[in-house]
């Protein structure tokens, strides 16, 4: 009864195969609670969920301004499967359809939720009234910087849309009117400004109205292709949900990555998106290297980690070899690498780098590993933390 009376109770948009390309497309941002309904974290988080939905509903009406929106994994497990969920409950954010990397990982309480969503609702841009504010940049920072004639236009439109998706990747800035106008000499103009002191700018070519085009581009400027992982960011990069592909080197040794680099742009750019490039200081992470019976005399080494093994790349001399490092990946996606795992060389084949240790089933664990907590681990934290 007291549902039927309450005039600011709002409802939970339960997503299917059916409706959720529709929902999320259509929403600016989204809010996903994943849950099980036999997991009794996801039962509490529940009634928290309903309730920060209640009290955002108030402050942005529009119902696609912010949605609030759950999937239940056991019912629809394909949904799970297509964004790689795997414990419950998981919150994840959505901007006109497309999945942020990073999952929500604060407290699970309507205040803190609610603060999230206002967050993400908040101007990604910051407006400069002086073009000498650009001239002092933070320059260890990525900076995308739009000059554009006006805030009313389509241009600057699909320039703020890019920003709320990768406005924690990069910083973005922007200037209008006459203040622009000495940058604006063939039109608006989007600038692209790279770590570094002396690091030249890179000016966005294409057409500024076309979403596809300036994001692809903007992405990558903000995101590297091959990251560095640290003991910082090492968790959240395994929210991502993909295997890591890891060089591991010397600190000084930029020789080695910078052949990775090359190797990874060549033979792997049609597998971004389903592994994770990166590298890793030998010094800082040599447990990991333990695990894979290697030191830092090794180095540099080529390994993957899928949180369940580890694989190792046979030979870095062997990085140039047409095709030998994508065939490394392919056979991670085929599960040739965790069956030989297990089983040894496939009968037909040469045996690969064997791989070295079972990390799920050895008593210890890699770095890597403590930086993905275990499902159970996962929850217990929940339990203690956040719940």
């Amino acid at each position: 009864v007291s549902w039927l009376c309450s005039p600011t109770r709002s409802e939970i948009t339960s997503l299917d195969s059916g409706n959720i390309d529709d929902i999320l497309n259509n929403a600016d941002v989204a809010l996903v609670n994943f849950y099980a309904d036999w997991c009794r974290f996801s039962q509490m988080l529940h009634p928290i969920f309903e309730e920060a939905s209640n009290v955002i509903k108030e402050e942005y009406p529009d119902k696609n301004q912010v949605v609030f929106a759950r999937v239940d994994c056991d019912q629809h497990s394909d949904i799970a499967q297509r964004y790689r969920i795997s414990k419950y409950p998981t919150l994840k954010l959505f901007r006109n359809g497309m999945m942020m990397k990073r999952e929500y990982r604060g407290q699970r309480s309507v205040t803190a939720i609610a603060d999230y969503i206002r967050q993400q609702k908040s101007n990604p841009i910051r407006e400069v009234q002086d073009l000498e504010e650009i001239s002092s940049l933070d320059r260890s920072r990525r900076n995308i910087v739009g000059y554009f004639e006006a805030k009313d236009s389509d241009n600057y439109r699909t320039f703020e849309r890019v920003a709320n998706i990768l406005h924690d990747d990069c910083v973005f800035l922007s200037a209008f009117g006459a203040i622009s106008k000495a940058e604006r000499f063939s039109g608006d103009n989007v600038i692209y400004k790279p770590p570094g002191e002396n690091a030249p700018d890179m000016v966005y070519l294409g057409s500024l109205t076309n979403f596809d085009l300036i994001y692809a581009w903007t992405q990558d400027k903000c995101v590297p292709l091959v990251r560095e992982i640290t003991f910082e960011n090492g968790e959240e990069l395994t929210e991502e949900g993909l295997p890591f592909l890891i060089l591991f080197h010397m600190k000084d040794d930029l020789e080695s990555l910078e052949k990775f680099q090359q190797e990874v742009a060549r033979q792997l750019i049609s597998e971004k998106g389903t592994i994770n490039f990166l590298h890793a200081d030998c010094d800082k992470f040599r447990h990991p290297l333990l695990h894979i019976q290697k030191t830092p005399a090794d180095c540099p080494v080529i390994a993957i980690d899928s949180f369940r093994h580890m694989y190792v790349f046979p030979d870095f001399s062997d990085l140039s070899l047409p095709g030998k490092l994508k065939q490394f990946v392919l056979d991670l996606h085929s599960g040739k690498l965790h069956r030989e795992f297990h089983h040894g060389p496939d009968p037909t084949d040469v045996a690969p780098g064997q791989p070295i240790q079972d990390l799920a089933s050895s008593p210890p664990e890699s770095s890597f590993q403590k930086l993905a907590p275990s499902e159970h681990r996962y929850t217990l934290l929940r339990e203690k933390d956040e719940l």
